[in-house]
């Protein structure tokens, strides 16, 4: 696959100025919550931009990166391998049983297992090793469909615990926490309420006994909110990387 080729100057002032402002939206509203800014992890959601703007990103300091379809996020980490010690890969999308295995050997984390016949799944096709190094578990979160969404993927609020539980000793796997993608809202106080009862919903995990650090939720609209009720990543595109044309097939 040939090399990717460094941005030009011009797109890399308008990633760099972009990247700037999430950054200080996230700081701002870490401060609000008296929490530190570096708790929050930014995930750049990349899903439909090629690899070179992934590359220009990488090229201003971002390194993780956030895909939604198997087959394009697999073409760019390949395209951008010459990158792979500083660059950190997570799978972000609905995952279909029969797409596993190259989530499994690609990708360093996945957020949206929500059923255990896919964490079973990931947890057999996770390789010991990856380019003859030592591979080390698949990072993964549970989401939870917490507005209850009869389109949206993610287990119910009352699946969680018994399905944590099993996650969490699968092999080759290491449950991190839970995500989640809510209902649109149009004030702040509206979007802070689904992410609260995530946020209570990790407590109750973490009481039974569970090892759990992470809350993968907020995206560009959303983050402050999703910052303020603890988020440890926020998910962001468009604020990025502008907006998506459509996608086709």
């Amino acid at each position: 696959m040939p090399a990717v080729r460094s941005p030009p100057a011009d797109s890399l002032r308008v990633s760099r100025a972009r990247l700037e402002q999430v950054r200080l939206r996230i700081a701002e509203a870490a401060r609000a919550a008296a929490r530190d800014p570096a708790e929050v992890l930014l995930l750049a959601v990349s899903k439909t931009f090629d690899a070179a703007a992934v590359a220009g990103m990488a090229a201003c300091g971002q390194t993780d990166f956030g895909e939604n379809y198997v087959q394009e996020g697999v073409a760019k980490i390949d395209a951008l391998r010459a990158r792979r010690p500083q660059l950190c890969w997570h799978f972000i999308g609905p995952l279909q049983s029969n797409k596993t295995r190259d989530v499994a050997r690609h990708f360093d984390w996945v957020h949206s297992v929500d059923r255990l016949s896919v964490a079973q799944r990931l947890s057999a096709q996770r390789p010991a090793e990856r380019d003859g190094m030592p591979l080390p578990p698949l990072q993964v979160c549970l989401q939870v469909n917490i507005s209850a969404e009869p389109t949206k993927s993610g287990a119910e609020p009352r699946q969680v615990l018994q399905l944590a539980r099993e996650i969490a000793a699968l092999p080759g796997l290491r449950l991190r926490g839970l995500m989640c993608v809510p209902a649109p809202a149009a004030t702040l106080a509206a979007q802070r309420q689904p992410f609260a009862r995530l946020r209570q919903l990790q407590r109750e995990l973490i009481d039974d006994g569970l090892r759990l650090d992470t809350l993968s939720m907020g995206m560009s609209a959303d983050l402050e909110a999703a910052v303020l009720e603890g988020a440890t990543i926020v998910r962001v595109g468009s604020a990025l990387f502008g907006e998506r044309a459509p996608r086709h097939g």
